[in-house]
C-alpha cells in the first residue's frame, strides 16, 4: 500500500475539506463518518447487486452465494482502506485517495460478472475517513507546536515578573543608599550624584520592566540574519517580550544553526504583534514557509526590509552590517588551508628535466 519514491511521485496539492478549529472536533467527525459506514453495512447498502440469482434452481442458495460474496467484498475493501488511512502521510495523501478509488474500481471488476459492486456513497464515505485521519494528525501537530510556542510564551512572562520584582528591588536599594548618604553629614556631593545618577537609571529600568510585564502587547519586533547558515538574502523578523531581546536571538543561534545571528534592527512598541504582522504583510509573497506561517524567514535583501522598517516604524534604528564573525572566521581558515594544500602539492611535483 506504502511506496516511498512512489508517494513522491504521485504527490499533488492537498486542499484540506474541513474548517475545524481542534483535534476534539475531528475525532467525532471520524467516529460519526464511522457510524455511518456501519449503518450502510448493517443495512445491506454498501453494495448492490440487481441481478436475481438462482443456483441449482434455489433463489435461497443464489441469495446465500451473494452473501458470502459480499462478505469477502466487503473485508477486502475495508483492508484496503484501513491500510491507506494508517498509512497516511503529508506526502501521500493524493496517492492514497487514489488507491481507494483504485481498489473499488478493481473489486467492482472482479465482481462484474456477478453484477456485485460497491456503492458510490460507501467509497465517498471512506474517501472522507481519509481526508478527516489525515487532518485530524496535522491538526494534531499545529496543536503540538501552539502548546510549544504558548510554553514559551509563559516562560517569557514568567521571566518578566522575575526581572521586574528584581528591577523594583535593585532600585529600592539605591533609594536607601541615598537616604543614608543624604542623611550622614560630611558626605561627599561626587557621592550622592553617583547614587543619583544609578538611583535614575535603576528607576528607568524597573519602570520598563513593569510596563513589559503588565503590557501583553508590548514587545520587542526584531530583524536578524544568519549568511552562514542561510545565505546573503535570508532575514527573520519575529517577536519576543523579553525584557533583554538580545536572549532571544542568543537562544535562536545556540544550537539549531551552525552560526550565529547578526542583529539588524531591535525595535519596542507598545503594538509589538501589529508591527511585526505589517512587516510579514509586506513580504508575504516571500516567505520561505507558506506551509507553516510560524516559521518567520523572508527571501529578501535588508534594503528592503530597512525601507520597511522605516516606513512602518520610523523612529527605529536599523543596521545593515553583518558581523558574522564565526562565519568569516570560518571562510579565511579554509581559504587558508586550500592555499596550503595547494603550495604542499606544488612542492612535491617533480622538476623537470
Amino acid at each position: 500500500m506504502y511506496d516511498e519514491k512512489l508517494s513522491f511521485a504521485e504527490l499533488g496539492v492537498y486542499e484540506p475539506h474541513f474548517d475545524f478549529g481542534d483535534s476534539a472536533t475531528f475525532k467525532t467527525s471520524i467516529k460519526d463518518v464511522r457510524a455511518k459506514q456501519k449503518a450502510m453495512v448493517s443495512a445491506q447498502k454498501a453494495t448492490i447487486c440487481p441481478a436475481d440469482w438462482t443456483v441449482e434452481g434455489s433463489r435461497a442458495k443464489g441469495q446465500t452465494m451473494i452473501n458470502r460474496q459480499t462478505r469477502l467484498t466487503m473485508r477486502a475493501f475495508n483492508n484496503e482502506c484501513e491500510a491507506a488511512i494508517a498509512n497516511t502521510r503529508w506526502n501521500n495523501i493524493v496517492a492514497m485517495g487514489k488507491r481507494i478509488l483504485n481498489a473499488a474500481q478493481q473489486i467492482n471488476s472482479a465482481n462484474s460478472s456477478m453484477q456485485l459492486e460497491i456503492v458510490e456513497n460507501y467509497v465517498a464515505l471512506k474517501i472522507e475517513e481519509l481526508h478527516l485521519a489525515h487532518e485530524y494528525r496535522e491538526q494534531l501537530k499545529i496543536e503540538k507546536e501552539e502548546r510549544t510556542e504558548l510554553a514559551r510564551t509563559e516562560r517569557e512572562e514568567k521571566k518578566l515578573l522575575a526581572e521586574a520584582a528584581a528591577a523594583e528591588k535593585k532600585e529600592a536599594e539605591y533609594q536607601k543608599l541615598l537616604d543614608k548618604a543624604r542623611a550622614e553629614a560630611g558626605t561627599d556631593q561626587s557621592r550622592i550624584d553617583e547614587l543619583e545618577a544609578q538611583l535614575a537609571e535603576a528607576r528607568d529600568v524597573s519602570e520598563r520592566a513593569r510596563a513589559m510585564a503588565e503590557m501583553t502587547k508590548s514587545g520587542y519586533v526584531y530583524v536578524i540574519s544568519n549568511i552562514g547558515s542561510f545565505g546573503d538574502e535570508v532575514v527573520k523578523i519575529g517577536l519576543t517580550r523579553r525584557l533583554d531581546p538580545n536572549d532571544r536571538v542568543k537562544e535562536l543561534g545556540d544550537a539549531s544553526v551552525p552560526f550565529g545571528f547578526d542583529t539588524h534592527a531591535m525595535v519596542y512598541s507598545d503594538e509589538a504583534p501589529a508591527l511585526e504582522k505589517a512587516l510579514h504583510h509586506e513580504f508575504s509573497e516571500r516567505r520561505i514557509n507558506i506551509s507553516n506561517m510560524r516559521k518567520e524567514f523572508f527571501h529578501v535583501s535588508l534594503a528592503e526590509v530597512e525601507d520597511a522598517v522605516k516606513r512602518l516604524a520610523p523612529d527605529a534604528n536599523f543596521f545593515t552590517d553583518r558581523e558574522a564573525q564565526e562565519w568569516h572566521e570560518t571562510v579565511a581558515r579554509r581559504r587558508d588551508n586550500l592555499q596550503y594544500l595547494q603550495e604542499s602539492q606544488s612542492d612535491e611535483l617533480p622538476e623537470e628535466i
